[in-house]
Order: C-alpha cells, then sequence, then structure tokens
C-alpha cells in the first residue's frame, strides 16, 4: 500500500513551476520534494507527499493528526 504522508517545507528553490522543489522535514527526515502541483506553497507550509511529489498543502493541525494516528498504528518508525 502506498501513504501519502504530511512534511513541513523548510527550504524552496526553484522559481519556475515544473522545476520548484522543497526540502521538507517529515518528523526529522529530511527529503527533497518537486513542488509541481503546489508551487504556491511556502517555507513553514504543511504539504502532503507521495512518491516525491507535494499533492496538496494542509494546515498543521491536520498534518499533526495524520502523525498521531501513524503512531498509535504503529507505522510512524516504519515510514521514517
Amino acid at each position: 500500500m502506498c501513504l501519502a504522508i504530511p512534511g513541513k517545507i523548510i527550504s524552496k528553490s526553484g522559481e519556475e513551476p515544473l522545476n520548484c522543489t522543497a526540502k521538507v522535514n517529515f518528523g526529522g527526515i529530511v527529503k527533497e520534494v518537486s513542488l509541481a502541483y503546489v508551487p504556491e506553497a511556502e517555507i513553514g507550509d504543511y504539504v502532503i507527499v507521495h512518491v516525491g511529489f507535494a499533492l496538496s498543502k494542509v494546515d498543521e493541525a491536520e498534518a499533526h493528526k495524520v502523525f498521531e494516528y501513524l503512531e498509535q498504528m504503529g507505522e510512524w518508525e516504519e515510514i521514517k
């Protein structure tokens, strides 16, 4: 099963929408992510990421709910 996970944008590079990328923090793990689908996302925003692409923005409270659910299911450590 594939899962989309929320993460917080900590840096952003590129101005062209298709070449825009960000470093996204997933609970201490930082990954490079394409912002091609959400070029309007900014540093400090939370985004839902699937296979290296940010698919949408999500508010911080919703992101933390997902973190809690993953923790309760015992999946958070496997994802990190």
